[in-house]
């Protein structure tokens, strides 16, 4: 059980919601929408993004540096382990990508994604604004995969209305990893500013450590306005005629940005930033549920 801790179990799980909902909640609602993998093909498809993410956790938390853990496993089990995770989990991609017809450009992409999350662990981490960037890109990866496989491989293949069908919803899809990156952007600062004192410990240089925590919050607060606009251009490109959507998306998370806003502004301790890291990852979810939201207000809301 201990081995366990090393996993981020609780953001395996939220993961595996977050995939199972994207296809339960959404692409299955689309009436006429045909997808790439089948249910049975899609839960193996998951269940090797778990993997290749659990590899970059156990990664993060025993090769890192810095806050996570004081580690007692051996050199030679932990690389083991690392290892299996992701020789399983990508050569499970390679078995769906080849499937797909797309054997190097869908597992290429995985295997770029495990070898980032690899270095950012060892080295890339420590390095101000580009850790940052790489952890915003974890956060959006999950919604590009899906995409990627569930729907860019019958772009062009199928004819007329479906072929356009498809169309549209890859570019949702790529709208949406757009603005949780920018969400995940803001996330990784506020966990830089959670962690400052840790993170200084072990030599890492992150924004609050090289211009100080109280400028660090501000600029962290600024960029809380990138991920709003977003919000505001893509309910307007998508929801002016969705009555129950649009209302949702400007409360549940618009409301919940502006609020992360205020709370950014009075942040002082440790504990308010750790707070806001949490509303961030709400606003994500409930960035995700508004997909399902939308897909009921079409289906039953006239």
């Amino acid at each position: 059980m201990k081995l366990l801790k090393y996993f981020n179990i609780p953001d395996l799980i939220l993961l595996a919601v977050v995939l199972l909902a994207l296809k339960l909640g959404y692409l299955d609602r689309q009436t006429g929408l045909v997808q790439a993998l089948g249910t049975g093909k899609y839960l193996l498809f998951s269940l090797a993004i778990l993997l290749v993410m659990a590899g970059g956790f156990f990664a993060n938390n025993v090769f890192g540096n810095g806050r996570d853990y004081d580690v007692d496993l051996n050199e030679a089990k932990s690389y083991n382990i690392y290892a299996a995770l992701n020789v399983i989990g990508i050569g499970t991609i390679y078995y769906l990508a080849n499937s797909l017809n797309k054997p190097m450009l869908l597992t290429g992409f995985f295997m770029i994604v495990a070898a980032v999350m690899y270095l950012y662990a060892t080295g890339i981490k420590q390095i101000i604004v580009l850790s940052n960037v790489l952890f915003a890109l974890w956060v959006a990866f999950p919604v590009v995969a899906v995409g990627l496989f569930q729907l860019y491989p019958l772009i062009g293949i199928v004819d007329g209305e479906t072929n356009v069908m498809i169309r549209t919803i890859f570019s949702i899809f790529t709208d949406f990893s757009i603005f949780a990156f920018a969400t995940g952007l803001v996330l990784s600062f506020v966990n830089d500013l959670a962690y400052s004192d840790a993170d200084y410990n072990s030599g890492a240089n992150t924004l609050p450590i090289a211009i100080g925590r109280e400028r660090a919050a501000k600029i962290t607060m600024a960029l809380t306005i990138i991920p709003l606009i977003m919000l505001v251009y893509y309910t307007d490109k998508y929801l002016t005629n969705l009555i129950y959507a649009l209302g949702y998306s400007l409360v549940f998370v618009g409301g919940l940005l502006l609020f992360v806003m205020l709370r950014l502004f009075q942040a002082k301790a440790q504990k308010d930033f750790v707070q806001i890291a949490g509303l961030l990852k709400l606003v994500l979810l409930f960035a995700l549920v508004s997909l399902i939201v939308i897909s009921f207000n079409i289906q039953h809301v006239k």
